[in-house]
């Protein structure tokens, strides 16, 4: 990890901060593509074996099995050896524009090309919080993409996106990542602008599907029977199914430029694509946290887990293991697969885990009544909590438990034959910050973008960097060797305007115990338009999303 007092004083970077905030900017162009990202392109070979449903099959010659969270993987180890060499020019040309006062960056860069632990490793975060949250923190990606218009204009900071190593993303933020990357690592204003009007039309709200051309009433009935077939699929075929198999359907119709929302589309199936593996885009991350059907609270020590494209698990001390995310829906036990049992394929869909992350939206499922939804959504809805029974309204079922019978002496699941998964942002980590403050993934500075509504006025207040500060010096080890830089409290944080203007937390090394990494407070504030708008929002106008991007 690069100490960031050796690269700049936290002076200069307060200067820097300072001056970057009042220099005039042309906005970063958004609302109209550019010549180069007119067309946007369906993802290539999605890898489900049969749609939306799982499909058991021979094992592979050497078998899945659970490890140990003691390091990374040895995939994502050799990714990183190529994505880090990636984002040495971007990097350079990035702090060539920025020109930090007493500090040479290109220089630096040139120098320690070749030492990747000398090379500033970059994570960027983006926040739950629905659609607003997709959209905010789409312009904040916007803004950082050096492919966009006008982004590495003068005081733009264009080329970050290019220079960062991950990309976390929860909740509504993970719809983001997860749009962004099952659409070949798209740009924004690729997927604002799509000529085909299959994804971002945010003006027909989840609840009555796509416009296809025929009218509405016919093409929502179309919307749902598709959807309600293809979970149907799924439990025919003997997996458990829950309403974040629905909610994951219905976001897939919105985020992923395929037939039917893409069922084939899987999230193991991004480390195949080739702007992946040849080390063109970030590491792409969502959050969960573990909870079982009938607890009401989720605590700062539940178990938080992370999807990549490579494995599904958790760093924390109590399950402390990952599994092959391509065989989710496998049966292990104690960390393996028994010689008889097959292998699962297609479990992974990569709407379900866009779901899975932003399954706090099934409460605004679970409240008909109070939601102006068309009378076919809501006879659909009803018929669908009839037939899954209340103890799984708001879980995501990642049944068979991959974890059955692993660490059983730590473990909080390991005796369980389900494994049931929540939103990200329920234990009050609504920045996916834990999966990037591994030390393991040594980063050494994260742009957290918090689209969060913790205000009466649906603006963030720092409840979200709260939260994982707390939790990083809870007692009980659960944030074993994780190390996070010292924030005030919500008060102070509203008191002090820190919520309505980017901040930089952790420049003094001196307020922590161990090297922790330096975060960039992104937060959202009405800086060009009023993007408040409730989490539950469930339709945006053309007008008023552009106006959020912009915003953001």
């Amino acid at each position: 990890m690069v100490s960031i007092s050796s690269l700049t004083s936290k002076d200069e970077i307060a200067d820097t901060t300072s001056a970057s905030s009042i220099v005039p900017r042309e906005p970063v162009i958004v609302t109209n593509a550019g010549a180069t990202f007119n067309n946007l392109e369906i993802r290539a070979a999605p890898n489900a074996p049969n749609g939306y449903i799982p499909e058991r099959q021979d094992c592979p010659a050497e078998r899945p099995r659970i490890r140990s969270a003691e390091e990374l993987s040895a995939a994502e180890t050799s990714w990183l050896d190529t994505r880090r060499n990636k984002t040495v020019n971007a990097m350079r040309d990035l702090l060539q524009r920025i020109a930090i006062p007493g500090f040479d960056g290109p220089e630096y860069l040139t120098t320690h090309a070749n030492n990747q632990s000398a090379l500033p490793n970059i994570a960027i975060a983006a926040s739950g919080g629905g659609w607003r949250a997709l959209l905010n923190g789409a312009g904040a990606i916007a803004a950082f993409d050096s492919r966009e218009e006008n982004s590495t204009s003068p005081g733009h900071i264009g080329g970050l996106l290019q220079s960062s190593t991950y990309l976390g993303g929860l909740s509504g933020g993970g719809w983001l990542v997860g749009s962004l990357f099952n659409n070949n690592f798209t740009t924004v204003s690729a997927l604002l602008n799509d000529p085909s009007n299959t994804v971002w039309r945010f003006e027909n709200s989840i609840f009555r599907g796509p416009d296809r051309g025929s009218v509405q009433l016919v093409d929502s009935a179309r919307y749902f029977g598709t959807i309600q077939d293809q979970v149907d699929g799924k439990r025919d075929a003997g997996f458990n199914t829950s309403l974040t198999d629905y909610w994951g359907r219905a976001l897939s119709f919105q985020l992923i430029n395929a037939t039917d929302g893409g069922p084939a589309y899987t999230w193991s199936s991004i480390a195949l694509a080739d702007h992946f593996t040849q080390g063109d885009t970030p590491f792409p991350v969502l959050v969960a946290d573990g909870r079982a059907p009938n607890e009401l609270l989720i605590s700062g020590n539940a178990t938080v887990y992370e999807f990549n494209p490579y494995e599904f698990g958790t760093w924390d001390p109590t399950t402390f293991g990952f599994v092959p995310t391509e065989f989710l829906g496998s049966n292990f036990s104690n960390g393996v697969l028994a010689p008889n049992v097959d292998c699962v394929r297609g479990f992974d869909n990569s709407g379900f885990i866009m779901g899975t992350s932003s399954s706090l939206f099934n409460q605004f499922l679970l409240n008909l009544d109070n939601t102006d939804i068309p009378d076919s959504a809501r006879s659909f809805i009803a018929d669908v909590l009839g037939a899954i029974g209340e103890d799984n309204n708001d879980i995501a079922d990642y049944s068979p438990n991959p974890f059955y019978g692993y660490n059983n002496g730590t473990s909080r699941s390991a005796q369980s034959g389900r494994l049931t998964l929540v939103d990200g942002g329920e234990d009050l980590q609504n920045i996916p910050l834990h999966p990037l403050i591994q030390p393991n993934r040594h980063v050494d500075v994260i742009f957290a973008v918090d689209s969060s509504a913790d205000t009466n006025n649906s603006w963030p207040n720092g409840t979200a960097l709260v939260a994982t500060y707390e939790r990083n010096l809870d007692p009980s080890g659960i944030a074993n060797g994780t190390s996070f830089p010292s924030v005030p409290d919500t008060n102070s944080f509203v008191n002090l305007g820190l919520n309505a203007r980017p901040t930089f937390f952790g420049c003094d090394s001196s307020n922590t115990s161990s090297v922790a990494p330096l975060i960039v407070y992104l937060p959202n504030s009405p800086y060009v338009f009023q993007s408040n708008l409730s989490t539950f929002t469930p339709s945006y106008s053309p007008e008023v999303r552009s106006g959020i991007v912009q915003n953001g």
